[in-house]
């Protein structure tokens, strides 16, 4: 089995390479990352040296070069993490999250029309949804929630989802959707909350939380998400969507405390600051279907794996403290140059 794991260098695509190279020694995993801001080869580096991977530098919008590893690769499955995902970015500047979110996945379902591929997987978010309101906490997102977006990112997103179901639709493509909470864990890019909170508390430096810290969120552990992903491309029904969740829903404000907490330092680093257009207020995921159907379930309670989480980023911070510093973005260079 060969399977092309697109935007692997970033947070979840770079966790589901790990786990799936050492699942599957006899599977061929390919990386295609454009290495944007946020795609990092040092996530890379502890499986860059194993023999059934690949890492190939390139953009998923490009034509000429995704038809090529195409040619060369003949994959049997795709799985696409390739995604603009910041939501203040896209507020700033939603272009480049058309190019990369819809018109990347364009590209990329049309080479699998053109060269044929057993699964075609899209990662998604439960943010197309929209949010729920805070009173009912009765109220989660199934798959037949109606699409409701809020931002660019989320609204680029939706757009690649429906896509994707058209190419089901219109040519047969076994295509698979999953839209999951928020993920946290190992290699979280800096400018998302969680890294975000504990670099800067062991930095002693001002925590940010929008508004008054009210937003809640089903936090879904990235080991979960990747061992969901597992199972829909092996045995996910084609043309299905699948909401993956993670049963583990806190405030913002909730979260930021606990890692203060659990750091030992002061809640006074919190500071709050003005709240970002159309900020969405809850998401909760029901996960019932992929349950039901595929036997997942999320396997890490939040006080497990934040506890976890804070860990590697102790044991870690030659890779985060690289990223603040924008030394992660020589890494390529330094060790592709000569290759």
């Amino acid at each position: 089995m060969k399977i092309i794991v697109t935007g692997g260098a970033g947070f979840i695509g770079g966790n589901f390479v790990h786990y799936m190279v050492n699942k599957y020694p006899d599977y061929k995993i390919i990386c295609l990352d454009a290495l944007t801001y946020a795609g990092n080869v040092e996530t890379l580096e502890p499986v860059m040296n194993k023999e059934n991977f690949m890492f190939v530098k390139g953009d998923i919008a490009d034509r000429k070069a995704v038809y090529s590893l195409f040619e060369t690769e003949k994959p049997d499955v795709i799985v696409n993490f390739a995604a603009e995902s910041h939501v203040d970015r896209s507020i700033e500047n939603p272009e480049i999250f058309l190019r990369t979110n819809v018109i990347g996945t364009s590209v990329l379902l049309d080479a699998c029309r053109k060269y044929g591929i057993k699964r075609y997987h899209q990662v998604s978010t439960d943010e197309v949804y929209g949010d729920l309101p805070l009173d009912r906490t009765d109220l989660f997102f199934t798959e037949e929630t109606p699409i409701h977006t809020s931002s660019p990112y989320s609204a680029s997103k939706a757009s690649a989802d429906l896509l994707v179901q058209a190419y089901g639709r219109t040519y047969k493509l076994p295509v698979t959707i999953s839209r999951c909470s928020n993920n946290y864990g190992p290699y979280h890019f800096p400018e998302k909350l969680i890294p975000l909170v504990i670099a800067n508390v062991l930095n002693d430096k001002t925590v940010p939380v929008y508004g008054k810290g009210e937003n809640v969120r089903d936090w879904l552990y990235v080991e979960d998400h990747c061992a969901a992903i597992d199972l829909i491309i092996h045995n996910g029904k084609a043309g299905e969507v699948y909401n993956i969740g993670g049963h583990n829903e806190r405030t913002n404000l909730q979260v930021v405390k606990t890692i203060i907490n659990a750091l030992g330092k002061s809640e006074d680093l919190i500071t709050y600051v003005t709240d970002r257009p159309g900020h969405d207020m809850r998401y909760a995921i029901d996960p019932t279907k992929i349950k039901n159907e595929l036997g997942w379930e999320p396997a890490t309670t939040f006080d497990e794996g934040i506890k976890k989480t804070i860990k590697w980023y102790l044991d870690n911070k030659k890779w985060w403290e690289n990223i603040i510093s924008g030394e992660y973005q020589k890494y390529y260079e330094k060790m592709y140059s000569k290759r």
